[in-house]
């Protein structure tokens, strides 16, 4: 601003030596309006006004004016006006702050939009990192919950944006495949211990053990609820002359091909059992009258008149001795409704073998 009051003073000079007002206002208003001027005053050596400029629209914000020329560092300047190096006036500067603050406006409103966008872009990328991070460890507590709480080893994780993450989620899963096939072999060897447990190995029936827990489920239902219960004691007839004269592996041929054929003549929900050697037992639940016990030995005589085919081709005919006994007309307790059901069977084998006995009393078919 002090700079602009020079070339004014400078250019002013002819006219106030010679006192020219009207050449003093042209060349003050042609050169202050073409610079930031708010107000331009030339004086006399005598402080009286030769001309005065102010630049249209100043006077209602002449106060806020001065305020901003102030605060801008654009206040009144004093200018000497100089004729070979003597004062012949003075000339008096206010500063326009409007064209600077224009200016400071625009660039402060840049800077706002400018930090505006950088917030934006920071929640954002703030956001998209903190959803690739946060997802994969929620991901991850979800499965570890499930395998902890209901032992669901099949939960898996599903990858993640972040290498590193996606790297624990792959160990993770590669830990539960181990757990996972661990716990199927452990799962698999119970099973197969409880089925060993439970199972003749050679013809898949039910053990003693498993017989016997059966037979006492059975005799407590069945006095429950009013119901009659049959045990079959069946023993093989000849069973050690074939395996004398044919050889173990025709015996346990024998033995397969009699556990079929007594499963085969029961009904769906009865049940069958190797108590030991060439010995078979089956529980019949739910009968309807004693004779039904009955029927279901006449069912395995039959089926056991077909001879049985052996592995070197021959033939033998493997007959049963089968003792029979109701709950509750013979026994009351499923260990003596057993035993009276083999005393009968050992009546059937000394009569003539392949046939059936009841436990006394003894029962025909009409009852």
């Amino acid at each position: 601003m002090r700079l602009v009051a020079r070339s004014i003073a400078y250019t002013l000079e002819a006219p106030v030596v010679f006192r020219d007002q009207a050449a003093t206002d042209e060349t003050l208003a042609a050169i202050a309006a073409s610079e930031d001027i708010a107000r331009a005053t030339v004086y006399d050596l005598d402080n009286h006004v030769l001309a005065e400029w102010q630049r249209p629209g100043q006077a209602p914000l002449t106060g806020l004016r001065h305020v901003l020329s102030e605060w801008l560092s654009m206040g009144v300047v004093e200018q000497h006006i100089l004729h070979q190096t003597q004062p012949v006036g003075m000339l008096r500067v206010s500063g326009d702050p409007r064209n600077l603050l224009h200016f400071l406006l625009r660039g402060a409103l840049g800077l706002l939009g400018c930090l505006l966008l950088t917030a934006l872009g920071a929640h954002y990328l703030a956001s998209r990192l903190l959803v690739q991070i946060v997802e994969p460890l929620r991901n991850l507590m979800r499965v570890a919950h499930a395998v902890r709480s209901k032992r669901d080893f099949a939960q898996r994780t599903p990858p993640a944006s972040i290498a590193e993450l996606n790297a624990l989620s792959e160990d993770f899963n590669g830990q539960l495949d181990e757990l996972q096939t661990w716990q199927n072999q452990m799962q698999h060897e119970n099973r197969s211990l409880a089925h060993r447990a439970n199972h003749d190995a050679l013809t898949g029936l039910l053990n003693r053990a498993a017989f016997v827990e059966a037979l006492e489920h059975a005799v407590r239902h069945a006095a429950a609820n009013d119901e009659y219960a049959a045990v079959l004691y069946l023993d093989s007839d000849d069973f050690k002359n074939i395996n004398d004269r044919h050889g173990h592996s025709a015996g346990d041929a024998v033995l397969v091909a009699v556990a079929q054929r007594i499963r085969a003549s029961l009904r769906a929900g009865d049940t069958v059992a190797r108590i030991g050697g060439d010995e078979f037992a089956v529980l019949a639940t739910a009968l309807r009258a004693p004779r039904d016990a009955i029927h279901i030995a006449e069912h395995i005589l039959q089926a056991m008149s077909a001879p049985i085919d052996l592995p070197d081709g021959s033939t033998v005919q493997a007959s049963l001795s089968i003792g029979l006994a109701v709950f509750p007309v013979h026994a009351q307790g499923s260990q003596a409704l057993l035993h009276a059901a083999d005393a009968a069977m050992y009546g059937a084998k000394r009569r003539s073998g392949g046939t059936w006995q009841s436990a006394e009393p003894r029962l025909d078919v009409t009852q």
